[in-house]
């Protein structure tokens, strides 16, 4: 017998509480209403997959209470309710993000049945099986490291990049994974630093550069495409003077041509040395590669900078995309990024679109290219080929 996943409401109105029960019930949800926070705090258990939580209460608010729950480093879901201005419930989001809570959605007081009928539904509804994904958290030693590197035990997934206005494949960007012996795969968050901490990044780079010159020369050979290759490059690399030279003789290694190749950079990185990072972009765009500016909005990089950095795209960073339709500020963001990339001629890209709502308002916004789990998650280069042939059969909003 299937057990319904169970939701909590703190409401210190009892029609409140008693409108979502019956909402919940309707959706098949297991619903515990409270109306004070010792109430609450006492009905909270790790079993607890949803709450609904009210801002504005007599004796203990909801900002107490998010305060408390990020004490208690609660993992559950939480959707906020409240009557207050739209501005103070994305400054609230703000803080619950900084006590490490994850608020997935808000209810404007007085709120109707559809809206919470829809974040409740979208709850309920069963997850299918996901993909083994790979770890962050696992205890890595330096030996490990320097053995990865010298065997090379890395491999590269690529995640598509769709033209938002033709639905077409223009490019992919390599993500490094680490196949670490006895392990699986493991995210680059586990190792990347630490690569730099003992002074290995820019090997890493070039093994990540050399694999994926090759993969893209075998999988779009194959499909009779020539979309663009983006690779990361590390701070440290952007301060070697012979970077440009080394990445061209590479692509002529591999038959590609530099100016399908988009070397990103973080706007951390822009700020390392400023004349020699200049020097290896000048060098690089006049050997005809392209270059991104990854994370846009945040980093340090100033609009003075940005004059004079030789890049021909901007990727708005995935927080910005996630939130655009809770947070006035962060759509401003969006919108103001892409005029800005427009203005200085550079293409724009959007990460982390993984909604049709998304989608939609960056083509009204005029955003050049999409990225993110809407299109397809990145994927290893057997079923990246795959995904090519069967692409153009699939329907596109």
């Amino acid at each position: 017998m299937t057990v319904a996943q169970s939701i909590l409401v703190i409401d210190d109105e009892p029609d409140v509480c008693q409108f979502v029960c019956l909402a919940a019930d309707g959706v098949g949800l297991h619903c515990v209403t409270t109306t004070t926070a010792d109430a609450f705090l006492n009905a909270l258990t790790p079993e607890t997959a949803l709450i609904l939580l009210d801002l504005l209460m007599p004796d203990v608010d909801g900002i107490e209470l998010l305060r408390i729950l990020g004490q208690r480093k609660c993992k559950a879901p939480i959707v906020l309710m409240s009557g207050v201005g739209r501005r103070l419930m994305e400054t609230t989001k703000e803080l619950a993000d900084a006590l490490g809570l994850s608020i997935v959605g808000h209810l404007q007081k007085p709120f109707r049945l559809a809206p919470l009928e829809k974040i409740l539904r979208e709850f309920a509804q069963p997850r299918g099986a996901v993909a083994p994904t790979p770890k962050a958290n696992v205890a890595i030693s330096d030996t490990e490291l320097k053995t990865a590197i010298e065997e090379d035990q890395f491999l590269l997934h690529y995640q598509p990049q769709i033209d938002l206005a033709s639905s077409e494949v223009i490019g992919v960007e390599a993500l490094v994974r680490w196949e670490q012996p006895g392990n699986g795969l493991v995210f680059p968050d586990a190792f990347i630093a630490r690569l730099e901490a003992i002074g290995l990044i820019d090997q890493l780079g070039f093994l990540v550069a050399s694999r994926g010159a090759a993969e893209f020369h075998q999988f779009f050979r194959t499909n009779g495409t020539s979309p663009t290759l983006s690779l990361n490059v590390s701070s440290s690399s952007l301060l070697d003077l012979k970077l440009p030279e080394t990445l061209l003789s590479l692509v002529e290694r591999y038959l590609l041509r530099p100016e399908d190749i988009i070397i990103e950079v973080t706007e951390h990185a822009l700020v390392n040395d400023l004349s020699r990072t200049l020097d290896v972009l000048i060098r690089l765009r006049m050997k005809r590669f392209q270059i991104s500016i990854d994370d846009f909005g945040t980093g340090y990089a100033m609009m003075q900078q940005l004059r004079h950095i030789p890049a021909t795209e901007i990727k708005i960073d995935r927080s910005f995309v996630r939130n655009m339709h809770v947070s006035s500020s962060d759509r401003v963001v969006v919108e103001k990024t892409i005029e800005i990339g427009h203005e200085l001629g550079m293409t724009v890209i959007a990460e982390g679109v993984e909604t049709e709502e998304q989608l939609a308002s960056l083509r009204t916004l005029r955003c050049d290219l999409g990225q993110g789990y809407l299109f397809s998650r990145p994927l290893a280069p057997a079923q990246l080929t795959m995904w090519l042939t069967d692409y153009p059969t699939r329907p596109h909003a």
